[in-house]
């Protein structure tokens, strides 16, 4: 059976996954206590994460220990690393490597971001289900969750649901 790469990601009402200089403030009123949104659920299915490099520089800059300790996690670079005990960094064809990855055995994957991974994915449709948090906020300027020039994907709505904190999550199958 092939892995699945899952997209779960969170982006504004207008469709973007950070504002102007990185700006993640608009997902802060979204942190309710007891409120994982599906998250815990959700990461018990991979054991798999797929990061760009300046997605996994924000998680960095969280602070605190590792997130994922569990998970394999590869971290997509245009240009060479310094090793890190965390991830793997892979660079040269995100597609070969992904195509691979998903051949291997194991639990399903996890794509977190950021735009230029999920656009090289999305481009070698290698996504096969969207788990997209919309959040009720309006950014205007920033990095969009979907670039402009995609090749049209048809996809279809599994799941939708919406969260007293105003988070609507909806759940999409990529249609082959």
């Amino acid at each position: 059976m092939t892995r699945k790469i899952i997209l779960y990601i969170a982006c504004s009402a207008d469709g973007f996954i950070a504002g102007e200089n990185d700006d993640l403030s608009f997902l802060n009123p979204m942190h309710v206590e007891g409120e994982d949104y599906g998250y815990k659920t959700f990461t018990s299915s991979v054991d798999t994460i797929l990061w760009g490099r300046k997605t996994y520089d924000v998680v960095k800059g969280f602070g605190g220990p590792f997130p994922h300790p569990d998970k394999k996690v590869y971290v997509f670079s245009r240009t060479p690393q310094e090793a890190d005990e965390n991830v793997d960094y892979v660079s040269g064809d995100i597609a070969s490597f992904v195509k691979d990855l998903k051949q291997q055995e194991g639990k399903h994957i996890y794509c977190d971001g950021g735009a230029g991974l999920v656009a090289a994915l999305l481009e070698h449709d290698l996504i096969d289900e969207f788990i997209i948090s919309y959040v009720p906020a309006l950014v205007g300027k920033g990095t969009r969750l979907f670039s402009d020039g995609l090749a049209p994907r048809d996809i279809e709505l599994i799941n939708s649901k919406a969260y007293s904190s105003g988070l609507v999550q909806n759940h999409y199958l990529r249609k082959r």
